[in-house]
């Protein structure tokens, strides 16, 4: 085995701004200790990946303290939001970087000049990386897959009328929390409850009107916003679920899919980006739940109103998503295939 210097976002352990990326990061940097190698944590303050001045200037500094011809796994937030940091960097050291998603900052030539500067890249799901291979001249060879995983979890029970349904993510405009009010306004006349989980401060301008509008649509008394939740919190939310509704613009991969259906829960999500590889099907060929039309308030409505008018819908669904639940690949597997990557990029002579 060998040492290893990850740099990671400065909140990647900030229970106030849990997301997918920090959960993959934190489980990496574990389970590459478990397997013995020498891991090297390195946060990196800022806003990423809107970094500041500063959080540039103190990624810079942290990378060039870093020993020559190291093997540096880089979060691709912090990557392709410094691509001149990060292209200096690739210069001298062995640079992996972890793209959790596509054009974090819509900015197609920083991600390039930091994606080509890497000597691998590992992407978190398969269509993220045909995203890659697309928009930039990485070479397929370089460019790997390491799909997160999950951890064992205890079956959720479902009620009967199957009225208790949970979004989990960052209030956002990107995972279409307006969309989803907007649907349950027009299901008003069906019984159940719809709990958001997830941080308010990362689009305040998509979060702050939320509550004007659920009140304004009638729904005030039957959405809750609860802000971020962690550890046994969210299992607990997650163990009263009847249905995850993930109603999202965009996604590279969507744990909170597997996440769910890790408890045995059903999803409905939007067809959009890796979540259909997220959802995949149970051992029977069968859907743990149904995708719909990105931005389509519509369907995810008419979805949302079968499941809760059809008993049979319900016990499919939830069929299907034990199903699922056994086909998961556990965190044990992820870090077996990032380490691959990083051994073989130690091995190879540096470029």
């Amino acid at each position: 085995m060998t040492t290893i210097h990850i740099l990671l976002p400065g909140d990647v352990d900030d229970p106030r701004h849990p997301s997918g990326g920090n959960v993959y990061d934190r489980e990496v940097c574990t389970g590459l200790t478990e397997l013995g190698w020498t891991v090297r944590e390195h946060p990196v303050s800022g806003s990423w990946p809107h970094p500041e001045p500063e959080a540039r200037a103190h990624l810079a500094t942290v990378l060039g303290a870093v020993p020559d011809h190291s093997v540096v796994l880089m979060d691709g937030l912090l990557a392709t939001a410094a691509p001149t940091q990060t292209a200096v960097a690739g210069g001298r050291l062995r640079l992996v970087v972890l793209a959790h998603m596509v054009g974090a900052h819509q900015d197609a030539p920083a991600e390039r000049s930091a994606l080509t500067a890497a000597s691998a890249v590992i992407a978190t799901s398969a269509w993220t990386r045909g995203q890659l291979i697309g928009r930039h001249p990485l070479p397929a060879e370089r460019v790997h897959v390491a799909e997160p995983g999950v951890h064992p979890a205890e079956l959720g029970a479902g009620s009967a009328a199957g009225g208790r349904l949970l979004c989990v993510g960052a209030v956002s405009h990107a995972k279409g929390h307006d969309i989803l009010l907007h649907a349950l306004a027009s299901i008003r006349d069906l019984p159940w409850r719809c709990t958001c989980v997830g941080p308010l401060d990362r689009d305040p301008g998509a979060a702050r009107p939320l509550p004007d509008l659920a009140e304004d649509l009638g729904l005030a008394a039957r959405v809750t916003l609860t802000g971020p939740l962690v550890g046994a919190d969210l299992d607990e939310q997650y163990a009263h679920a009847d249905l995850l509704v993930h109603p999202t613009r965009t996604d590279a991969y969507a744990m909170v899919v597997t996440e769910s259906l890790a408890r045995g829960v059903p999803v409905l999500a939007s067809d959009v980006g890796g979540v259909p590889l997220a959802m995949g099907r149970g051992p029977d060929g069968d859907r743990p739940g149904v995708l719909v039309p990105p931005g389509d308030g519509g369907a995810l409505a008419l979805a949302l109103r079968r499941w809760l008018a059809d008993a049979d819908r319900r016990e499919r669904w939830r069929a299907a998503a034990r199903g699922r639940r056994a086909t998961l690949a556990p965190w044990r597997e992820t870090v077996s295939r990032v380490a691959h990557v990083l051994s073989g990029v130690a091995d190879e002579p540096h470029r």
